[in-house]
């Protein structure tokens, strides 16, 4: 089988809505797979270990994490792609060194015509066919990484509407859309799709 269609998922920053967007696209596209990407860090991310850390899953390789057994947990991120429809799910759990093997073997591992990647670090390895970036209307952050990906951004999602909308600094040929336009996004993802596979 050829690669699947890849659509990607990042974020302008964090906790912007990435995974609620990924959740109406899987219900958009029934039969599609999603892949999750967590990067570890060896205790050293400052973070509650019992709450969020991912360091005592990390080793010398990365792990890939497959199926509903070992990756459906109610709340957590890969819990909502199953809930969305997601006919499979895969975690990939890796340091910042193994993401670019991690990736490629979380990819080995999809059967479905097409998946979805939430994340950033992932796509500087692996050649979307369309990659979406999240934002939120009312604030003008942006982390190093998104930074690098933005340019190149297939769209980008405003995720929330408040009154205070900063602008865009963003090419002019990037479309835009918000939670009202979430169907044409949808419909732009269909088109892309149709040239090499039935949606």
């Amino acid at each position: 089988m050829s690669r699947p269609f890849i659509i990607g998922v990042g974020g302008f920053t964090s906790n912007v809505g990435k995974t609620s967007l990924l959740c109406e696209l899987l219900r958009a596209f029934p039969g599609w797979e999603a892949i999750k990407t967590t990067r570890g860090h060896y205790r050293s991310c400052g973070k509650d270990p019992a709450a969020c850390c991912v360091s005592h899953l990390l080793s010398d390789e990365p792990l890939v994490r497959s199926g509903r057994k070992e990756t459906f947990e109610e709340g957590k991120d890969t819990g909502r792609y199953w809930a969305a429809g997601a006919s499979n799910v895969h975690w990939l759990i890796c340091t910042d060194d193994q993401v670019e093997e991690g990736i490629k073997l979380a990819l080995e591992r999809v059967s479905a015509d097409g998946v979805f990647i939430e994340g950033n670090s992932f796509a500087q390895f692996v050649p979307t066919d369309s990659f979406i970036m999240v934002k939120r209307a009312d604030s003008d952050a942006i982390k190093k990484s998104a930074r690098k990906l933005v340019d190149s951004a297939s769209a980008i999602y405003l995720s929330s509407l408040d009154q205070t909308v900063y602008p865009l600094n963003i090419s002019a040929r990037i479309p835009v859309f918000t939670p009202n336009e979430l169907p044409a996004l949808i419909d732009q993802l269909r088109a892309s799709t149709k040239a090499r596979i039935a949606v």
